[in-house]
């Protein structure tokens, strides 16, 4: 049995899905029968084929919504039968495959009978008891949920799904300005058909073009193409995980355009800037891209250090490093400072600025860093404050 809090992902042996009834309700464009599918297949379990049966099998009602975390969590366990919030409706079992006819029979009623002989044995757990209450991929708190979709609206439906989708540390843009237009443009693509990575595709030449424009020194037209890539960025992300077709390479390919081209855009702005700069300020530019530019990757650097001594990444451990996460000199803090700058009428204070903020970051984290180490070697425990269970 998967103990409450605690999330076992590995996939099940010898495991098929069976889909019990039907709902005609589609969430983001995606019949609920094919988002069962996808979300079972994430954890190894196919469609129960008769031609190659299996050892167990997952039974689940067509017309309820299962978090990801309670895919997981049911596809993971053993003779185990999950309830709605209240405990009166059975919405999945998982159970031996010569006791699926009367648990089909058992999911088709609205009324839950814990005294069934079928049951026998079996773990009754609801969404709490059974599911996780800390998304460690997304790095946030999570609470597991069993809806219906014939008494939910559809737009609490997106709203937690869409919600579920999202990273809890991440910067200010990310998390106060992007929420409500990007779930928009998210249900858009998604009722086009548009797949995560024609998003990132797209966000990739915006990418080259803000480059170039930034190169050029054409700031003002540069600045809100750089915003329009960030904002894909948050798209491409959402789409992927709300209709659940999250691949190795489109996370590959997100992930790496993130990663490489944040230096090229600072690259592009000094060379755009040198013209107009003010002769005072002129001298410093270079240096500033070196601080800039290396501070990236240091700063980097850092984090992947914590992650190697500590098991956890830097933003998560704290409610300080959680919240310096939003302002941090990562591309949408540094974005934003040069945005305002140009806005002004000096691009070159705001490259000056970006220089002074990385410096400020390097020693928070470096600062952080070290502090984790000490604290360990006292004999204390580094762990997220986000996770209960740690």
């Amino acid at each position: 049995m998967t103990k409450k809090n605690e999330l076992n992902t590995s996939p099940s042996v010898g495991q098929g899905l069976v889909i019990v009834g039907a709902c005609d309700v589609k969430l983001w464009s995606l019949d609920v029968a094919e988002r069962h599918r996808r979300a079972f297949a994430h954890f190894g379990v196919e469609l129960l084929d008769e031609n190659a049966p299996k050892e167990s099998v997952i039974a689940v009602r067509a017309d309820y919504l299962l978090s990801t975390d309670l895919v997981a969590a049911i596809s993971a366990s053993r003779e185990t039968v999950l309830t709605d919030a209240f405990g009166g409706v059975a919405v999945a079992v998982q159970t031996h495959l010569g006791n699926l006819d009367s648990i089909q029979a058992l999911l088709r009623s609205n009324t839950f009978d814990r005294t069934n002989p079928s049951l026998k044995a079996h773990d009754v757990l609801g969404p709490e008891e059974l599911g996780s209450s800390y998304d460690d991929i997304l790095r946030k708190r999570a609470t597991p949920y069993v809806l219906s979709y014939a008494n939910t609206s559809i737009d609490v439906l997106e709203q937690k799904t869409f919600g579920a989708a999202y990273k809890g540390a991440t910067d200010f843009v990310t998390k106060w300005c992007w929420p409500r237009p990007a779930k928009t443009v998210t249900r858009w693509s998604a009722a086009l058909g548009l797949s995560p990575n024609t998003i990132t595709t797209v966000s990739l030449v915006l990418v080259l073009l803000a480059t170039w424009l930034f190169a050029e020194g054409y700031f003002l037209i540069a600045i809100p193409v750089a915003w329009a890539m960030t904002f894909l960025d948050t798209v491409d992300g959402k789409l992927a995980r709300v209709t659940l077709t999250s691949t190795q390479w489109g996370n590959i390919y997100d992930h790496g355009i993130d990663l490489i081209h944040p230096p090229f855009w600072w690259w592009a702005w000094y060379v755009g800037v040198i013209p107009v700069a003010s002769p005072d300020i002129a001298p410093a530019l270079a240096p500033a891209l070196w601080i800039i530019v290396a501070g990236y990757v240091v700063g980097r650097l850092l984090e992947g250090l914590f992650v190697l001594f500590f098991k956890i990444e830097t933003h998560i451990w704290q409610p300080l490093d959680f919240y310096f996460r939003t302002i941090t000199a990562r591309r949408n803090p540094n974005l934003a400072i040069l945005t305002i700058a140009t806005v002004c009428g000096r691009p070159d204070i705001g490259f000056i600025g970006v220089a002074v903020w990385t410096v400020v970051s390097l020693i928070f984290h470096g600062v952080r860093l070290l502090q984790a180490a000490i604290l360990r070697s006292q004999g204390q425990p580094i762990v997220s404050w986000l996770n209960p269970a740690a």
